[in-house]
């Protein structure tokens, strides 16, 4: 782990399934600096440890449907079922 290393715990809306989580893990791995992440369906809660801005992976969970717990919208939630359907489409992330 770097100096700069951070474990960032975010409450989102929207997710549902495996396909989901298989969305959001494969999106947040591809960005820079991100070491892990795990993620509860049952609290919605997604954990990323990695020398990135908590701000930068809200934005980015936002982009695919999946924003920070009371900034829901209709628009996020028909975003998060097409995240979904490519997640459950799509070879699960380990």
């Amino acid at each position: 782990m770097s100096n700069n290393t951070t474990t960032h715990n975010i409450e989102v809306e929207n997710i549902k399934c495996g396909g989901c989580m298989n969305s959001i893990k494969k999106a947040i791995l591809k960005m820079e600096n991100v070491e892990t992440i795990t993620i509860d369906k049952d609290t919605e809660t997604v954990t990323v440890t990695g020398a990135i801005a908590r701000t930068s992976l809200v934005e980015k969970l936002s982009s695919l449907g999946y924003p920070e717990k009371g900034n829901n919208t209709i628009l996020k939630k028909a975003k998060s079922f097409v995240s979904c359907a490519v997640g459950r489409m799509s070879d699960p992330v380990e």
